[in-house]
């Protein structure tokens, strides 16, 4: 966490400030909510696939040529899907050492600024994951296992995680200039 903001206190649910930013605010928490249930159920299905293949693979001497690349591919879609969800609680780490030493208003300070510099290193990240995809879905990619399952889909959700991620970010930037509540 970033440290205590004052207008972080109070988070409402719903956002206020200009309608633009009111209105996508809403739209990404209510999209951040449905990928972090999906997220979490996406995480116990690669446990249970990960276990699956422990006891397949140690008990039953089952080849286990799918599993790992299943639980990778579930994990991969989870990282990266539910990023902006844990943007919106300011939940990503941070080095809170001079957080108690700032006033607040410095501390909106480097929170914004940190918030810039996330947001320029995450745009250039957003634009390779694209390319990435894309490249993966029109040269027709798979893994190199058995399994062979297309790499269009690990590398798509880390596109569309990262995009969502920017988009958090932005909002987080524009939200104090604009003159509505952080959240």
């Amino acid at each position: 966490m970033h440290g205590p903001l004052p207008d972080l206190i109070n988070q409402q649910d719903t956002a206020t400030g200009p309608w633009p930013i009111a209105v996508i605010d809403r739209v990404l928490t209510w999209c951040n909510r449905v990928i972090f249930v999906l997220a979490s159920i996406a995480m116990v299905a690669a446990c249970i696939v990960l276990s699956y293949s422990v006891v397949g693979r140690e008990v039953f001497q089952m080849a286990n040529y799918w599993q790992d690349e299943a639980a990778v591919f579930l994990l991969v879609g989870t990282a990266f899907m539910s990023s902006a969800w844990v943007q919106q609680q300011r939940g990503h780490i941070g080095i809170e050492a001079f957080v108690s030493l700032l006033s607040p208003a410095a501390n909106r300070i480097r929170l914004w600024l940190v918030d810039v510099a996330s947001f320029a290193f995450c745009t250039f990240f957003t634009w390779k994951s694209w390319t990435l995809a894309y490249e993966a879905w029109d040269e027709g990619q798979v893994s190199n296992s058995m399994w062979s399952p297309p790499l269009d889909i690990p590398y798509g959700l880390m596109a569309l995680g990262m995009t969502l991620l920017c988009v958090q970010i932005l909002l987080q930037i524009v939200t104090p200039i604009a003159g509505a509540a952080r959240r």
